[in-house]
């Protein structure tokens, strides 16, 4: 044998493990398993009623609340109690005001508005000035309304 020839020795090739079809089969299976996993989880919810908003009221003559609405344009409006029409105000009146307001007003509430196309930093600035003149009861309202109003 020593004289093998080429032919035989191409007989006797080695046995190879081709190991991406297998790679193949086992990410398959794990995809499987995942989303069979995640079908087998109810997802439960906890039932909530939430509350109905209720139309506004009549102004109350009572009402001592200030609302400082803030404009597209960055003009502030002072409106002391739920009647009457604001005024246009400066950046520079809101302060003051709101100590005078804060003096005369045993529970003094600010309610800050903003129209329809009202700056961001503009009503940031309003809220800080409530919050530097130390008047805790601070709202914003979450419906705009018409410039002015």
């Amino acid at each position: 044998m020593a004289g093998t020839t080429p032919k035989a020795q191409e007989g006797a090739k080695k046995a190879r493990i081709e190991i991406i079809p297998l790679i193949d089969v086992i990410f398959f299976l794990l995809a499987t398993f995942v989303l069979f996993t995640l079908s087998l989880q109810r997802i439960t919810s906890v039932p909530v009623t939430l509350p109905v908003a209720s139309p506004p009221g009549p102004p109350n003559p009572n009402d001592n609340t200030v609302y400082l609405q803030v404009s597209d344009d960055g003009n502030y409006y002072w409106k002391q109690g739920g009647q009457g029409t604001p005024e246009l105000i400066t950046t520079s009146e809101i302060a003051p005001r709101l100590a005078d307001y804060k003096r005369s007003e045993n529970n003094p509430r600010v309610l800050v508005r903003g129209d329809t196309r009202a700056k961001f930093g503009a009503a940031v600035n309003a809220l800080d000035e409530v919050r530097k003149s130390g008047i805790d009861q601070v709202s914003v309202e979450t419906v705009s309304s018409p410039t002015g109003r």
